[in-house]
């Protein structure tokens, strides 16, 4: 039987309705996704108590999806049956996001449990190779994505972030901890005056099982108010919310969509 670990957004209402049966839905409070109700709401001080849930329900497989940033952690809260786990759980967030995370499935695939990635279990939420939006890229767009790609590539032993941006030859932000978002609102104004764009792409060596990059209307809303030109994400390795919507949202904002092969 399946479950998702299910943060925000649209992704694990996808990823449920696309399976033959409901799977269970776990919510960490404060992450709760769009448009799906949860069956076991939990926090992260608590997490023994859920493995031991999840068991309980003759849970065998777990799928992680949707947004979720890192949690305040409070010892006061921890209960009986998380207090073992606490030496691998401050381990883990010691580090930067990839080794967070391979420590916390670790935790789960110790327990028996089979980790699953959204995008098998439902293949069609992945970027399909090409231009998405109706104005296509052009000659410096096309060398700004080859610098980015380097630059995340460069980054990856880093273990940062998934996206940066590039305009005119210029590497003008990459991602950290601070996500995208933050990214996009700590740009310099000069980087809409290059027509720059968001690079992004999955880190080498990343745990593509639980940390897939992610687009949707939301990201082209938020590349539109930092004044960028478009958005190029490696095809096949990015997960595509509302497809429609976010093809909609690129052509209202003149923003070019390209999904480009891996390099």
């Amino acid at each position: 039987m399946l479950a998702l670990i299910a943060g925000r957004g649209g992704l694990p209402a996808r990823i449920a309705g696309s399976q033959p049966k409901p799977p269970y839905i776990c919510v960490m409070d404060g992450f709760d996704p769009d448009a799906l109700q949860a069956d076991k709401r939990f926090r992260l001080e608590h997490l023994g108590t859920l493995l031991t849930d999840l068991a309980d329900h003759g849970i065998t497989d777990i799928c992680f999806c949707g947004a979720i940033e890192r949690p305040a952690f409070d010892p006061a809260a921890l209960d009986a049956a998380t207090m073992p786990l606490v030496p691998e759980m401050m381990q883990a967030m010691a580090t930067g996001d990839d080794s967070a995370l391979r420590a916390f499935i670790g935790i789960f695939e110790s327990r028996g449990f089979t980790i699953r990635a959204a995008h098998d279990l439902a293949p069609d939420i992945l970027v399909a190779e090409g231009v998405h939006s109706a104005a296509p890229p052009d000659e410096q767009m096309q060398a700004d994505a080859d610098r980015g790609a380097a630059v995340l590539e460069a980054l990856a032993p880093l273990d940062v972030g998934q996206g940066c941006v590039v305009g005119g030859g210029q590497v003008w932000a990459i991602e950290t901890l601070g996500g995208t978002d933050h990214m996009l609102r700590s740009l310099p104004e000069k980087a809409a005056k290059a027509r720059a764009i968001m690079v992004k792409a999955p880190k080498r060596g990343q745990d593509l099982r639980v940390d897939m990059p992610t687009i949707g209307p939301a990201t082209i809303t938020a590349l539109a108010g930092a004044g960028l030109a478009g958005l190029v994400v490696e095809a096949g390795g990015v997960i595509l919310l509302e497809p429609e919507a976010t093809r909609a949202a690129a052509d209202a904002a003149g923003l070019v969509l390209w999904a480009r092969p891996a390099s």
